[in-house]
């Protein structure tokens, strides 16, 4: 008799069931595919290992302006697709190390619920006094006609390519389909970009979208919002896109075509029904402490509705495991930050003006990287830390276009989580010259003026 039993080893599953041994439970972990699931075999660390080349690639195009002069830069994507497999092979041989070292018991493959408190995979049948489901996501597949087609592919076929494209069409602007434009487009590919919405990265503060198109098309990226995709047509080894603008149609002619219009849950082998568990087409209902309505289950990530984020599946992993062992532990939601790994980065925490404005009155104060020395000095003066405030000056968002903006947003939910204010956080001493100090700048702006950038 298990005291947990996980069906799912990626970032909410594995996670899960480290916590719950650290706590003294049994646990058996059942995962039909790779320890690590999406995220770090076809996702997060693929995707950013890309990223790191591409930004290398960027920076070398651009030497010259440094005093570093390449006179035959070239790109061998075979390394870049050879060094994406190490770092994820690297990772998960480390996923499975974790496992052993925590006693947990591993089994490969598809696990189904007979009844409550058993898990089957294959023919072995095992006994839990509490279940975690952690199914994860799959890639959605809009009804567009000819989606099927020879070169539609998805993101875990670009991602096991060891070939770049000549021309690339991305179907969804969100936070996939910006970075693989970002990431394709750095590399030379021709990329055009097509989103249904407004602008870009529409889950975020509405500037971050606006400030991320003028730099993706000053890269080179042909961006069309407002715009569907009304047709895919294979013709000659050629993909023609017909799509629908604001100006009309169009007709496109590209190499491939990347799906990145968004994931929906996996809850592929599971009788939902059977076992009377609630749940609807955004997946699994589940409380604060991550239980379903049926006691002694539990569901986490991306199988539940919500931000489809792996450090969101991790955190819920903890709560669920937590809440298992007789820790009552709630999941908050009002801080989670989000990463987007563009040229320059995006990320975003707390509030967006929009609905922060909805709340009340707000203050905003913007500063940009151009008056950061460490900016200017390593030639990364796109962008603005933008931070919103209450009446009060409690800092209620923090939202960044801008190099690091991955590791710079971590400052911001600490303040966010915490309720600091402005003042609170200008008055930290920042280390001088770094990136952070556009943050405190930032917090300066609401609280008695910029230091190092005319006040308007």
């Amino acid at each position: 008799m298990y005291d947990v039993a996980v069906i799912g080893g990626g970032p909410g599953g594995y996670v899960a069931a480290i916590k719950a041994a650290q706590l003294g439970g049994k646990v058996f972990l059942a995962e039909e595919k790779e320890l690590g699931g999406t995220c770090l075999n076809w996702g997060c660390i693929p995707t950013k290992a890309m990223f790191h080349s591409a930004k290398l690639f960027s920076q070398a195009n651009h030497g010259a302006q440094y005093g570093l002069v390449f006179e035959k830069l070239n790109l061998d994507y075979g390394k870049v697709a050879a060094h994406r497999s190490q770092v994820v092979e690297t990772l998960v041989k480390g996923v499975h190390g974790l496992m052993k070292a925590n006693s947990i018991d591993v089994a490969m493959g598809r696990a189904t619920i007979p009844s409550v408190g058993k898990v089957k995979v294959g023919d072995r049948e095992v006994e839990a006094k509490n279940i975690i489901i952690a199914t994860g996501s799959s890639q959605g597949t809009p009804p567009i006609p000819g989606i099927d087609s020879p070169g539609v592919m998805t993101t875990d076929d670009i991602l096991a390519s060891e070939q770049l494209p000549q021309s690339l069409l991305v179907l969804g602007g969100g936070v996939v389909g910006v970075e693989f434009a970002s990431i394709m487009s750095a590399f030379g590919v021709e990329v055009t970009l097509v989103e249904m919405l407004p602008g870009l990265l529409s889950t975020l503060d509405s500037e971050l979208g606006r400030r991320l198109s003028v730099c993706m098309r000053k890269s080179g990226v042909t961006l069309h919002t407002n715009s569907k995709v009304c047709s895919i047509e294979e013709k000659d080894g050629q993909l023609e896109v017909e799509i629908e603008t604001k100006k009309g149609r169009q007709q496109l002619t590209v190499e491939k075509v990347l799906l990145a219009a968004g994931r929906v849950p996996n809850l592929g082998g599971l009788d939902l029904e059977g076992l009377n568990i609630d749940h609807d087409r955004q997946g699994i209902k589940a409380d604060k402490n991550m239980r379903t309505n049926v006691p002694g289950i539990y569901a986490i990530g991306d199988c539940v509705p919500g931000p489809m984020l792996a450090h969101v599946a991790s955190h819920q992993g903890i709560v669920a495991a937590e809440n298992i062992m007789g820790k009552e532990t709630e999941m908050d939601y009002r801080v989670i930050p989000s990463c987007v790994f563009t040229l320059p980065e995006v990320a975003s925490v707390g509030l967006s003006e929009e609905e922060a404005r909805e709340l009340g009155e707000v203050q905003v104060s913007k500063f940009p990287f151009a008056a950061n020395g460490k900016a200017l000095a390593q030639g990364a003066t796109e962008g603005v830390v933008k931070m919103v405030a209450n009446q009060e000056g409690v800092i209620l968002g923090v939202h960044i276009v801008g190099a690091q903006a991955s590791d710079l947003i971590a400052e911001g939910a600490v303040a966010v989580q915490q309720n600091m204010t402005a003042a609170q956080l200008a008055h930290i001493i920042h280390a001088h010259p770094t990136l952070s100090e556009t943050v405190a700048e930032a917090a300066h702006g609401l609280s008695g003026g910029f230091i190092h950038f005319q006040n308007r």
